[in-house]
This record gives C-alpha cells, sequence and structure tokens, in this order.
C-alpha cells in the first residue's frame, strides 16, 4: 500500500517485510524510552543526549517507511545502536556504583531487548539487501 501527497512523498508499507517491522516495533519502543528518559533529565545534557536520541530512532522509522535510502539507515542504525548500549553499560555499570544485572530495571530491560532486536534486525536486513 502506497499513499502519496501533493509533493510526491509517498509512504511505501506494501514493500515493508514482517522483518522491517520487528525492527519498527523495536525502534520506536526504544524512541519512547528515551524520550520518556530526555524529558525525566531535561534541561541537563544527558536529557538532550536522550531526547536527541529518541528523535533519531523515529526519524530512522520515517525514512524507512517512506523508502528513503534504506540500505543506509540500517547501515548507519547498527553502529548508532551499538553505541548506546555500550555507553549504557560503561555509564551505568561499569563506571558508576550498579551491579549488573541486579540494577538493571524493567526500563532498562525493556529498552536494552528492543535494542538489541533492533540491531540482529538491522543486519539481516542489511544482508537481504
Amino acid at each position: 500500500m502506497s499513499t502519496s501527497n501533493a509533493d510526491g512523498i509517498t509512504l511505501d508499507a506494501a514493500s515493508l517485510s514482517g522483518l522491517h517491522w520487528v525492527g519498527i516495533v523495536a525502534a520506536v519502543v526504544t524512541g519512547v524510552v528515551h524520550l520518556r528518559l530526555g524529558i525525566g533529565f531535561a534541561p541537563s545534557g544527558l536529557g538532550i543526549s536522550f531526547l536527541l536520541a529518541g528523535l533519531g530512532f523515529f526519524g530512522a522509522v520515517a525514512l524507512v517507511l517512506f523508502d528513503y535510502r534504506r540500505r543506509a539507515v540500517y547501515a548507519v542504525g547498527v553502529p548508532f545502536t551499538l553505541v548506546q548500549i555500550v555507553l549504557w553499560y560503561a555509564l551505568n555499570f561499569a563506571g558508576g556504583p550498579k551491579s549488573f544485572p541486579a540494577d538493571v530495571g524493567t526500563l532498562g530491560w525493556v529498552d536494552k531487548v528492543a535494542q538489541v532486536a533492533l540491531v540482529v534486525v538491522l543486519v539481516a536486513l542489511l544482508q537481504r539487501s
């Protein structure tokens, strides 16, 4: 199903596979978590970084939905998400007083499961294209 407006921008849902939709759901979940955390930490630098990351996930979803350079989105999404996982671990556990996995918390688990799923999906989509 494709829909288009007067500017010729086309939503191309027909070309999306089930794997795409799993990735979209994972990106939306982690995007929502990042926006929530960003609002909670705003206006600090950490809050702004969370807000920007959340917007990045939603921007990537839009690019995929509108079939704009999908392969590039997949390729950029893998390191973008992996860096967030590494930074999360480094800031919360390696460099802090928290204990892994005891102090992860529900929101942390939801976010990291979504991010790992997203990386797996993006790598699979890269291999397919």
